[in-house]
């Protein structure tokens, strides 16, 4: 396999390798976005959203993923006042404000999104925070290239301290959507090292598998590295690269556990955004220098090659010894027998 040159980095940043493929293959030009949210001005974010889009648009990119929580904000080092047995009273308020920070699904965000997609004419990959109500979600949004919003991915499990301002996911949002470009799906962060979830995702014969993620640790590569491998597809990993800076000083914003508050130009995320074949080769990145836009073509025979070796829920699979069941219906806390009834009404005539 050759190492093909990177391009320079005013581009996106291009570090393939040649698979060794044949024309008969289908190619995807894939784009992983490496970049910080505007924190608590989600307007600000859509409108450099929209700017990324364009830029990796402009190269050429059928497929653009953006990080875990981009609109709305991963709100990294906050505590949200949180102590067992209380909550502070600025910690209630910045609750507040990182509620209205986050976006309705559907609503005008999601419009301006599916707009986005389909002027650029990509598929979109976008993590946001929902809000339904007073509860939020880290959710990923897809989007097709005719401006249609496709549907979300809720995460299933929020991870340590997650789990006092987001809700969680259940079965009837794990789609993997069957796309002129393949069949892509995606998970969230540390969800995505719950085999059994990976594994419906396999089940429902994912082959562009995206990771937005918070994690920058050079441990989360041998995890994406492995995804490729076990499921026999690609795997875009997208995370911000942040600074101090893009978020709100203190008082205001303060990073809690940490001796010293970080100076302003301090790396908070940094970033390892990747792009990895099912053969386990990483095409581009990890980076870790700063915001880019990080792009490979993706060889679509790579997949079949790959399943020759190893198909987890095919050839390799032993369902009269391990199965699994995914309950995949929505899960509400209060029904009402009166919209049951009108329902069941409304399916006899």
């Amino acid at each position: 396999m050759a190492l093909v040159p990177s391009t320079a980095i005013d581009g996106p940043l291009f570090a393939e390798v040649d698979m060794g493929g044949d024309s008969s293959s289908t190619t995807v030009r894939a784009t992983v976005v490496q970049a910080s949210t505007v924190f608590y001005d989600t307007p600000a974010t859509l409108d450099k959203a929209e700017r990324l889009i364009a830029d990796a648009a402009a190269y050429g990119a059928q497929l653009v993923v953006f990080p875990e929580a981009f609109i709305g904000g991963y709100p990294r080092g906050s505590n949200f006042g949180v102590t067992i047995g209380s909550r502070s009273a600025k910690g209630k308020e910045d609750f507040r404000k990182y509620h209205a920070s986050a976006i309705d699904v559907p609503g005008p965000e999601v419009d301006r999104l599916a707009a986005m997609s389909g002027k650029h004419k990509i598929f979109l990959v976008m993590g946001v925070i929902e809000r339904e109500g007073y509860t939020l979600y880290c959710t990923v949004l897809f989007f097709d290239p005719q401006g249609q919003y496709l549907g979300k991915h809720r995460k299933l499990m929020p991870t340590a301290l997650e789990r006092v301002i987001w809700g969680f996911g259940d079965g009837s949002t794990i789609p993997v959507y069957e796309t002129p470009l393949g069949k892509i799906g995606a998970l969230i962060c540390w969800e995505n090292r719950m085999p059994l979830l990976r594994t419906a995702l396999y089940a429902k014969g994912i082959e562009i598998y995206c990771a937005p993620t918070a994690d920058a640790r050079d441990v989360w590569q041998a995890s994406m590295t492995h995804i490729a491998l076990e499921g026999g597809c690609f795997v875009l990993s997208a995370n911000q690269f942040c600074r101090r800076k893009d978020y709100p000083p203190p008082p205001d914003y303060v990073f809690a556990g940490l001796d010293d508050e970080p100076l302003p130009e301090s790396v908070v995320c940094a970033g390892g955004s990747v792009i990895i074949s099912p053969s386990g080769a990483v095409l581009a990145g990890p980076n870790y220098d700063g915001e880019a836009l990080i792009s490979a073509d993706l060889d679509l025979g790579e997949i079949v090659r790959a399943k020759f070796d190893f198909d987890v829920v095919g050839h390799y699979s032993r369902p009269e010894v391990l199965s699994l069941i995914v309950r995949d219906h929505s899960l509400k806390p209060v029904s009402f027998t009166s919209a049951e009834n009108k329902a069941e009404s409304a399916r006899k005539l």
